[in-house]
């Protein structure tokens, strides 16, 4: 199979993604959050802010950090249109690590 076909195959895959029940309802979900633009605006800002906390280098005061982030957070996630844009995101990614998993585990790719 050459490289052009696995890239159509993948771009197949894609699509079946797409009309997977996870994606839609990650659709849907963003859909309704950006009717209220104040709201998405804070996601946005909640998502960036934990994406680096996330991806910060180690530190002693990382956990500190976290938690204090939490705090913040928590009764913003309280908002359910929020709350279920961040769960229906979260299942969205968690399929593509599992999909990333299978891939990985199938591949006699040899990592250091």
């Amino acid at each position: 199979m050459s490289e052009k076909e696995i890239l159509e195959a993948a771009r197949r895959f894609a699509d079946q993604i797409m009309t997977s029940d996870t994606y839609k309802e990650y659709l849907y979900q963003l859909e309704k959050l950006k009717k209220q633009p104040e709201l998405y605006e804070k996601v946005n800002e909640f998502r960036q802010r934990n994406f680096d906390l996330q991806n910060a280098p180690e530190s002693e005061d990382l956990l500190e950090r976290l938690e204090a982030f939490e705090e913040e957070y928590e009764r913003f996630r309280e908002n359910p249109i929020a709350d279920d844009f961040l769960a229906a995101e979260l299942a969205v990614c968690r399929m593509m690590q599992d999909i990333y998993g299978v891939l990985a585990e199938q591949l006699d790719f040899e990592l250091y």
